[in-house]
């Protein structure tokens, strides 16, 4: 039965229960004269809330920080991390804010807001978050939850005319964030380095006992945290490969915007790729393309090692920690392969499909193809309609040479051509979060018009189905969107 007030969640705080060194509790500091812009009904459903609370005032105040969550413990938690490969020190939230936790009916969410309000973790911001990055990160938690990949959720988006100064003057807002924990490689990271084995224990064992009880079991000394470490490991490989397979680049991969849960967390400087390049650099910010599209993977394990070197501090073996850390790689290539397998409409994926795999992604960079397009209009080719997808192509004997190769490991298997393309059409989506369509969002939102917003969320909630009236949202976008740049400004 849903929750018809605020009041009546049912809230346990458990890592407010940890020890205070992991937090400064205080209260977050709503913008000036808030108003809610939108509210997430599928979100407010994971904890069980009724939609029409959606619309009340004290929903508004809550979700602006002006009134606390009722039962919940507010706190701003400490972490440290690696920056663009370089450690930072210690971080913190420093301009979230965690309101308590909340039960829902299929688990615990944590109900965060970012953007209210400075935190002694702050160091030189304002705490608060602008219109822009807050549009982008609403949708892109949805958008990826669409798409069936682990991400943080959000329930809300407050907006207010409080100036704050960025890049130009903006204006200030703040996102209700969900997840189930928002625990992250810089949070061990920061009792490994500052040599407090004790408070590192005691988070290791607060993450297994909630979050990994099966790692409790496992034999030996140190077994339960190695194997906390492996399942980690596991979770982010296909992590990488969901987000690689459907071309989104995260932008930050620090170290402190790493889920201990492999969730795709702090959307940020984030892109969902449009013309197809290897080396796709999301973030102006990030001049040496370190996280680059093709680069990460490799910074998964790479992030992943910081997290071990930190478990050093109570694991001082380290080939069992190396040892740990070896099913990433075999673990990432099994799950890119079997999601390129679906998205080529192949039943079965053999080791020589790798090659044809290669060879796409090889002939979409070279043409500067769209991504989303070009694994889309593959099941009209499986259907005899090749046009669409040749028509991405500049290079088009290649493009046809190379779909020849496909329809001949197609016909290898014997498959109804019907079926195949109903398949594929399952798991290849047709609307996904182009920069474009963020920025009309982002542009209506400034006018106080959430329309754009709805209409997103409502397509990309079930991306790959194809809506009649919607085709522009599936189209290539048009050509101002080269312009648009997303940066570590927000």
């Amino acid at each position: 039965m849903n929750a018809s007030c605020l009041a009546d969640l049912a809230t346990e705080n458990t890592f407010a229960a940890l020890p205070p060194d992991f937090y400064t509790r205080l209260s977050p500091r709503p913008p000036h004269a808030p108003r809610l812009l939108h509210a997430n009904a599928a979100a407010a459903g994971l904890i069980g809330l009724d939609p029409a609370v959606l619309a009340t005032p004290q929903f508004l105040a809550v979700c602006s920080g002006g009134a606390p969550l009722p039962g919940g413990d507010a706190l701003s938690a400490v972490y440290s991390g690696h920056q663009f490969g370089v450690w930072a020190g210690q971080l913190g939230d420093g301009r979230a804010h965690l309101l308590g936790e909340v039960q829902g009916p299929a688990g615990n969410w944590e109900l965060q807001l970012k953007g209210a309000g400075r935190t002694p973790y702050s160091r030189m911001g304002d705490g608060r978050a602008v219109l822009r990055s807050s549009v982008r990160e609403y949708l892109a938690g949805e958008a990826m939850h669409g798409l069936g990949i682990p991400t943080t959720r959000a329930l809300a988006l407050v907006v207010s005319d409080e100036p704050v100064v960025r890049e130009t003057m903006e204006t200030a807002a703040v996102v209700t964030r969900m997840a189930p924990s928002f625990v992250r490689f810089g949070s061990f990271e920061h009792w490994g380095f500052n040599d407090r084995p004790d408070l590192l224990r005691v988070l290791a064992d607060y993450v297994i006992d909630k979050f990994y009880p099966e790692c409790r079991d496992a034999p030996g000394e140190h077994g339960p945290l190695l194997s906390l470490l492996q399942a980690v490991a596991l979770r982010t490989a296909r992590l990488m490969a969901d987000w690689q397979t459907v071309g989104f680049c995260h932008g930050v991969m620090n170290t402190d915007n790493m889920s201990i849960l492999g969730l795709t967390l702090d959307y940020g400087p984030y892109g969902f790729m449009d013309a197809f390049q290897a080396d796709h650099i999301c973030n102006h910010t990030d001049a040496q393309g370190r996280y680059a599209w093709n680069r990460q993977p490799s910074v998964g394990l790479w992030n992943l090692y910081r997290l071990a070197g930190a478990l050093h501090a109570l694991i001082p073996d380290t080939d069992a920690l190396r040892g740990a850390l070896d099913s990433y790689e075999p673990e990432f290539a099994d799950a890119f392969g079997r999601r390129m397998a679906a998205k080529l409409g192949i039943a079965q994926w053999q080791e020589d499909d790798q090659a044809l795999v290669d060879d796409l992604l090889r002939l979409m960079h070279a043409n500067r193809a769209d991504f989303t397009l070009s694994f889309r209009r593959l099941s009209d080719a499986a259907r005899g309609a090749q046009q669409g997808f040749l028509d991405l192509f500049v290079d088009r004997p290649a493009a046809q040479a190379w779909l020849q190769r496909l329809q001949a490991r197609h016909a290898s298997e014997g498959r109804a051509a019907a079926e195949r393309a109903a398949a594929m059409d399952r798991v290849n989506p047709l609307y996904v979060l182009r920069n474009h369509l963020a920025e009309l969002a982002i542009r209506a939102a400034k006018e106080g018009d959430a329309s754009e917003i709805d209409t997103l969320l409502r397509l990309l909630a079930d991306p790959c189905a194809e809506r009649p009236g919607f085709e522009r949202y599936a189209n290539l976008p048009p050509d101002w969107a080269a312009g648009i740049e997303v940066s570590c400004s927000s």
